[in-house]
């Protein structure tokens, strides 16, 4: 995620109360990271306990895609909005009010009664965490100077990280335990007491808005949201219904309606994203690279998931311990790539992509091979390769391609790219869904799939994201080049 997805923000406006990182209350610092820590945390936990949830509700894979797709959607569609909320009414009382609201929407998924009911409380879910996520990096702007803003960024980053790899082990580790009999449910209801109690610690952080911040264009956020719904729905329900009527029929007002919302954000006083930014051919295309490289990653915790629980027959510790390199490899890739970008240029992001596809597609080989759990060990040589190369290709690649507005655009610029991270994963869920269920299905559609052919399924799936990390990698060679050029 970026860390500059707000759209302004100020200079501190005191300097002995918002200047360097000593006048700063620690507990302040540790509220805003767990604030950041808990929204990644939710996003991975979820992968891991999908093959539970599946079987504990009865849920479709369509279902289950939803609950990951329609935290991801309201997640990224609203992230400049809670930005501009942020802003305008203030950071601090919007990230009270998103710690409460996530607290109260994690509640609501952990006693739904089925699936259509948590679908619904996740997409609530991440509303809530729109609004608190960008208030977290628009406090810490404000709150350091420059040294100290440094130091507090780079703890931020090491917490989502940490959070990413914990969502996989202790999220395991949570599900299998059955704490209280709630099973997966406990993996959201902790959330409460944990959110609660940071709320009330709220007071300990500086309040600021943005002098002269523009109002929230509440019809383009509507008109977005409302298109790429009835974008996904159908992607996800198609495969098992056959493709009615009605999948079609939403297509065209998907395309409707984005359509009107291009229009309306061309005329908006106070539009939701500059169009203008897309005149610049470089920043154009590094926005699709970014949704498709976003879209190859929540596709395959999913899948990879479903293969190693419901295919092999693992347990969610067993599942997560074993995915944990992958984040360990992202992690290392992460804190190498701003040296090896300084020494190889922009061709250590572009042959990191590769890196990654080649992960990807050793994965598939490995997968191919597999006769049973005590197999599942020979898969994490490929696991690190493919963690690795997703950080070295995803961690500078924000940097590349939002360099190519001005100083003055960065803010809008980072939302949008932003929203295009959390929209490219939803949408990969989506595609890889109607490969993965048809292959998983196979002769006997509507039957209970066999376990023995998730890995063919994940292995048909996965064809995507190799061939989305390949485009992506020949995507940023280009825009390096015309960088370079510049």
């Amino acid at each position: 995620m970026s860390d500059t997805c707000v759209s302004r923000s100020e200079a501190p406006s005191s300097p002995s109360r918002l200047g360097g990182a000593s006048a700063q209350s620690p507990l302040a610092l540790a509220i805003l990271l767990l604030g950041g820590f808990i929204t990644v945390f939710d996003l991975f936990v979820v992968n891991i306990a999908i093959p539970s949830m599946q079987r504990d509700l009865g849920a479709t894979f369509a279902e289950i895609g939803f609950v990951i797709a329609g935290y991801e959607l309201a997640f990224g569609v609203l992230l400049i909005a809670g930005g501009r909320l942020g802003d305008i009414h203030g950071r601090r009382r919007l990230f009270a009010f998103g710690l409460l609201g996530f607290g109260l929407t994690s509640l609501l998924c952990g006693i739904a009664p089925n699936a259509a009911s948590l679908i619904v409380a996740r997409f609530l879910q991440g509303a809530a965490g729109a609004i608190l996520f960008p208030q977290v990096y628009a406090l810490l702007r404000v709150m350091y100077d420059d040294a100290g803003r440094r130091r507090a960024f780079g703890l931020l980053g090491m917490t989502l990280g940490m959070a990413a790899i914990a969502g996989q082990v202790l999220g395991g580790l949570i599900v299998e335990s059955d704490l209280f009999g709630l099973g997966w449910r406990i993996i959201f209801l902790i959330n409460l007491p944990i959110s609660l109690g940071a709320a009330l610690c709220v007071h300990t952080l500086p309040d600021s808005k943005a002098p002269g911040a523009s109002v929230v264009d509440w019809p383009g956020v509507g008109l977005a949201t409302a298109g790429l719904l009835l974008l996904l729905v159908p992607l996800l329900e198609g495969p098992n219904s056959g493709w009615p009527a009605w999948t079609w029929a939403s297509f065209a007002a998907s395309a409707a309606l984005l359509a009107a919302f291009l229009a309306w954000e061309r005329r908006a006083a106070h539009s939701a994203i500059d169009l203008g930014l897309f005149a610049r051919r470089g920043f154009s295309i590094g926005a699709v690279v970014v949704l498709l490289i976003y879209s190859t990653a929540t596709s395959l915790f999913l899948c990879f998931a479903l293969l190693l629980q419901s295919g092999l027959g693992l347990t969610p510790f067993a599942a997560g311990a074993l995915f944990a390199p992958a984040s360990v490899g992202f992690v290392a890739a992460s804190l190498l790539a701003p040296k090896l970008v300084s020494r190889w240029g922009n061709a250590a992001i572009w042959g990191g992509a590769l890196i990654y596809a080649a992960g990807i597609a050793w994965l598939i080989a490995m997968t191919s091979r597999l006769t049973g759990k005590e197999d599942a060990l020979s898969l994490l040589p490929a696991l690190i390769l493919f963690g690795f190369g997703q950080g070295l290709s995803m961690t500078p690649l924000l940097n590349l391609v939002i360099g190519f507005v001005e100083d003055r655009h960065a803010g809008m610029a980072a939302g949008i790219i932003a929203t295009m991270q959390q929209v490219g994963g939803a949408f990969g869920v989506s595609i890889v869904g109607i490969f993965f269920v048809s292959l998983l299905s196979g002769p006997s559609n509507g039957a209970e799939p066999d376990p023995s052919r998730y890995g063919a399924a994940f292995s048909g799936a996965m064809l995507y994201n190799v061939a989305a990390a390949l485009l992506a990698s020949a995507l940023i060679a280009w825009i390096a080049r015309k960088k370079a050029a510049r």
